[in-house]
């Protein structure tokens, strides 16, 4: 155990830098609405009211007339297997660094037309809408955040790409048997704003909350004795799991969830790309961009998906 904890400690601690020449001011510029209507309200979890398109609104020509011309993504670089900087390559991985550098090179034909900007778990809305402080504004979200119908009334979500579901880890031989009266006076650790942070507000089941900015800072305060179990989506929980194989899935995975890329509600165009992009994407079966990144980053912790959920 120590020496996962010292390897998550490191990681957290990393920063990431800006890029050179993107002033904020340059930025601000962008926070104008687009061409691409939004078809009406609702709280569709798995499909955006947003059509896929190829058509560059206000959204992306101001984004590529910018005078360092890159799509500013939010992104997580402490979860393992989705996004997260390896302490050997010192490079950003994982299956949400795969999207995001998929939806640059369909934008600008570069993948690496990117700055990239880690945020925390609570700080996702608010850095899309520019309350992050001028240099905390992104153009998108691609960080593990599930679509709800609450955070659909400040943001805008793409069609879903990844299917989850709230899971309780606990060290292996924990009386701890899941989401359930089990967890009555236990050290239950969050990322603050997260799906399940949300969860136990609603019904803890007596747990004490114990709320971080990271789903892997959970990992840590476990290791440290400072926590009880985590709680967080089993997708995550894989990541935690294969940084520490002391730890384990507690009881069955809470109902379905699903992830989206998140833009500021009047981005329109900026979505309508995203969701051609899924819609490529995923196109080929076995052979698509979608399998082939998640054979790469999570199909051993998260074994039997074929694809991206499907409405209907």
């Amino acid at each position: 155990m120590v020496v996962a904890c010292v390897l998550t400690g490191s990681l957290t601690l990393l920063p990431l830098s800006r890029s050179v020449g993107q002033d904020a001011a340059d930025f601000a510029q962008q926070r104008i609405s687009t061409a691409v209507p939004v078809v009406a309200e609702d709280c569709d979890l798995l499909e955006s009211a947003v059509r896929p398109s190829s058509a560059d609104g206000n959204a992306i020509k101001t984004i590529k007339a910018r005078k360092v011309p890159k799509l500013v993504v939010g992104i997580d670089q402490n979860s393992y297997g989705w996004g997260y900087r390896n302490p050997l390559t010192k490079e950003l991985e994982g299956f949400d660094i795969d999207l995001v550098r998929a939806i640059a090179e369909e934008i600008f034909g570069d993948p690496d037309a990117v700055t990239y900007r880690a945020v925390t778990t609570g700080q996702r809305v608010d850095a899309l809408n520019g309350r992050e402080g001028k240099d905390g504004s992104v153009d998108l979200v691609v960080r593990t955040m599930s679509i709800s119908c609450e955070r659909k009334k400040q943001v805008l979500f793409s069609d879903a790409y990844f299917e989850t579901g709230l899971q309780v880890l606990a060290p292996k031989g924990s009386a701890i048997t899941g989401y359930d009266r089990s967890l009555k006076d236990k050290r239950v650790c969050s990322a603050t704003g997260s799906s399940a942070d949300a969860k136990l507000k609603t019904e803890s089941y007596g747990a004490q909350r114990v709320l971080v900015p990271n789903q892997l800072d959970c990992l840590v305060r476990l290791q440290l004795g400072m926590a009880d179990a985590i709680m967080t989506d089993n997708s995550l929980a894989a990541g935690l799991m294969a940084q520490d194989p002391a730890i384990e899935r507690a009881g069955a995975q809470l109902p379905k969830e699903y992830y989206g890329v998140a833009a500021m509600k009047d981005n329109t165009d900026l979505i309508a790309r995203v969701n051609k992009v899924l819609r490529d994407y995923s196109a080929g079966g076995d052979n698509s961009r979608w399998t082939q990144s998640y054979r790469k980053w999570l199909a051993k912790g998260l074994p039997g998906l074929t694809g991206p959920p499907k409405a209907g």
